[in-house]
């Protein structure tokens, strides 16, 4: 009971003594120095972002194969929708991909589209870069 009554007393003691000073956030003056490499960074954060190089992104797969075959599919999907269509090589295969989505909900509307030309289509899971 005595430690509970020390304690507040020194607690008090203690508010008493913070209420006494005259202590305001407003008196003082902060100056923020910025690198100016910052707004070169954000620029090309900026710019990584729209060619989509950075972040998980969902893309539909519409074909895994040779060359030529990648290329005809290409044509295909290019003459019959609108989202972007790009040939990815890993060896010693081309794929064909379509889109850039942000989610998964995005990709699979577009899938819905797509799938009624291209059956074979499906969304692979995305890389993390």
């Amino acid at each position: 009971m005595r430690i509970l009554n020390l304690k507040n007393l020194i607690f008090s003691g203690f508010l008493t003594a913070i209420s006494f000073t005259n202590i305001s956030a407003q008196d003082a003056w902060i100056n923020i120095s910025q690198d100016q490499k910052i707004p070169k960074l954000l620029e090309l954060k900026i710019e990584m972002s729209e060619a989509n190089k950075i972040g998980d992104r969902y893309k539909i797969q519409l074909f895994y194969g040779d060359n030529n075959e990648a290329s005809e599919v290409f044509k295909d999907y290019e003459s019959k929708h609108s989202y972007p269509a790009m040939i990815d090589y890993e060896t010693p295969n081309y794929k064909v991909y379509v889109g850039n989505f942000r989610n998964r909900l995005e990709a699979d509307r577009a899938l819905l589209e797509i799938k009624e030309n291209f059956p074979g289509a499906f969304i692979p899971k995305p890389k993390r870069r």
